[in-house]
């Protein structure tokens, strides 16, 4: 079995809306922390110097929201009340796993421009493969936004899907949506443009609105899509990190392909 690392980094030199704050104690720096945690905490005196080259444990801290780098966003991202179920939106750590390892099929979408696809184009890409999905199965979007990961283009040049498009997959079982792109919507820049334009409300995140009406998740800003072997024939793993009562968890995708 062969794996392929569908996911794009957390690095805090890459361009974000939210800035990434990395902190690292080196391991000597790390030793001092624990001695001093020991000193505070269980009124225990230990030199740090006694350790192995005066070193302990290095230690990273970060400061970062659950939708930077390959995420998986939960129903509870789209709103607070849904029109579905208990009406509650469920959480990321709520969410079914047999959802993240499923069978996978990418859609290559790398010739549309900045906006939005519809749920014509899907159709054509399933009927140019001989290949639509099969219920809860992942289906990934080719954009080739992730060309641009780490650069202010990567959130506002890629395309995203509109509400018809997100229904079809959704009307096929899908529960799992994926794109290499920062949003499954346009960006944001295009969505306002065309709401100014045309004053019409639909046109405002539907991909992302479309989770008050039906249950599913989105991975977003994945990466490596080209790699794989075929539209399909692979198993995606995207398992969300369990956050209790987030809207969203990082996730490290991998395909799985049996040569």
């Amino acid at each position: 079995m062969r794996l392929i690392d569908l996911s794009s980094p957390v690095d805090a030199s890459f361009v974000e809306p939210d800035p990434v704050v990395h902190e690292v104690l080196s391991p000597r720096e790390g030793a001092e922390h624990m001695s001093a945690e020991m000193r505070e905490h269980f009124g225990v005196d230990f030199d740090p110097d006694e350790l192995p080259d005066g070193e302990f444990l290095s230690l990273d801290r970060l400061s970062l929201t659950t939708h930077t780098g390959t995420h998986v966003d939960a129903p509870s991202h789209y709103g607070s009340r849904t029109t579905y179920g208990t009406g509650v939106p469920r959480h990321i750590d709520e969410m079914p796993l047999d959802w993240f390892h499923r069978p996978g099929m990418v859609l290559d979408l790398t010739d549309a421009p900045t906006g939005v696809v519809g749920a014509d184009r899907l159709e054509k890409e399933f009927a140019r493969i001989g290949h639509t999905p099969d219920p809860l199965d992942i289906v990934l979007l080719h954009t080739g936004a992730d060309a641009r990961v780490g650069t202010g283009a990567y959130f506002t040049d890629f395309a995203g899907l509109d509400g018809p498009a997100v229904h079809l997959l959704l009307d096929l079982g899908v529960r799992v949506i994926g794109t290499d792109a920062f949003s499954l919507d346009a960006p944001f820049g295009d969505i306002i443009a065309r709401y100014r334009r045309t004053g019409d409300r639909s046109v405002l995140w539907p991909a992302h609105v479309v989770g008050r009406q039906r249950e599913y998740c989105q991975i977003e800003r994945l990466a490596n899509l080209g790699a794989l072997p075929g539209p399909y024939g692979f198993q995606v793993s995207c398992f969300p990190v369990k956050i209790t009562g987030a809207g969203a968890g990082w996730a490290r995708a991998v395909a799985m392909v049996d040569d």
